[in-house]
């Protein structure tokens, strides 16, 4: 049975669904597929989810039976390999959850970003004190102090994605609560952190922008959301979305297309990015 992984990475997302999609092309059920392999057809289905590692020599037989030219084989095959390699991330395995491994690969495979946050700054935007102050507040549950470094050690690791010569474009838009809500009794972690808002505003590649309360409700006030984009032409744009104590992936083009809707409803009735930068300095006076 093929190997199991903690998550899968977005190269075993990519090659995932193309595999799929040359069984469909070769006139092949799962079932089919898995005989070739002497199998069960869950493992064939697991394999085209990314549910585990792409175990190569399954690869090379289902290819030579979906009669892929030998030269393109070739080269699935070493994407195959490269693919199954851990991410940088997983050195953090101890306080990283399975659910969000899947988010840091995605992250940094990513050309957009676009994602709506109403309680805090965006991990990728945060201040170390900020950080800490976030998590030392419970956001994790009931972790000691070695734990919460290690999370915000990987919270700055994420950040150099960032600081890559050709990073994502970064499009957040915060509630206003996130400006209002002081994470911490001392008032330079805010203003720190205001000042690194300020910092990022400034950069071609993030767009940051505030809805603010006197704008009224708005049809993303559910929970943070985040919507990737790729360049890799086989995945499509992907939604996370987190709850307390986990987070669903959404594909499906109705998901996505809703969770873009309100994205580009809120993007018009937010404020402009010119006008986040004023904001932000506002209230950078107030702390």
């Amino acid at each position: 049975m093929s190997e199991r992984r903690a998550a899968p990475t977005v190269g075993q997302v990519v090659l995932g669904k193309r595999l799929q999609e040359l069984r469909e092309a070769a006139g092949l059920g799962r079932d089919e597929a898995a005989r070739v392999l002497r199998v069960a057809a869950a493992t064939v289905r697991r394999m085209e989810t990314a549910e585990v590692a792409l175990k190569i020599p399954y690869v090379q037989l289902l290819l030579e039976t979906y009669d892929v030219p030998q030269d393109e084989a070739a080269a699935f095959v070493a994407l195959a390999e490269e693919a199954n390699q851990p991410g940088w991330w997983q050195r953090f395995h101890d306080v990283l959850p399975d659910w969000f491994s899947l988010y840091v690969s995605l992250e940094g495979a990513a050309r957009i970003m676009r994602s709506y946050e109403p309680h805090f700054v965006p991990g990728l935007l945060q201040t170390e004190a900020y950080s800490h102050a976030v998590l030392e507040a419970g956001t994790i549950g009931q972790a000691g102090p070695d734990a919460i470094e290690r999370h915000v050690a990987l919270r700055m690791a994420r950040q150099r994605l960032l600081e890559r010569d050709d990073p994502p474009h970064m499009w957040v838009i915060m509630d206003e609560t996130v400006l209002r809500r002081p994470v911490s009794p001392r008032p330079e972690v805010m203003r720190e952190q205001l000042d690194k808002l300020l910092e990022y505003a400034e950069r071609d590649r993030v767009t940051l922008q505030l809805a603010e309360f006197a704008a009224g409700p708005h049809p993303g006030t559910y929970a943070p959301f985040t919507l990737f984009r790729f360049a890799e032409p086989e995945l499509p744009d992907m939604v996370y979305t987190e709850y307390l104590t986990g987070a669903l992936y959404l594909d499906s083009r109705r998901e996505v297309a809703t969770h873009l809707e309100v994205l580009d409803h809120m993007t018009t009735h937010a404020a402009s990015a010119r006008r986040t930068k004023e904001i932000l300095r506002e209230y950078r006076e107030t702390y």
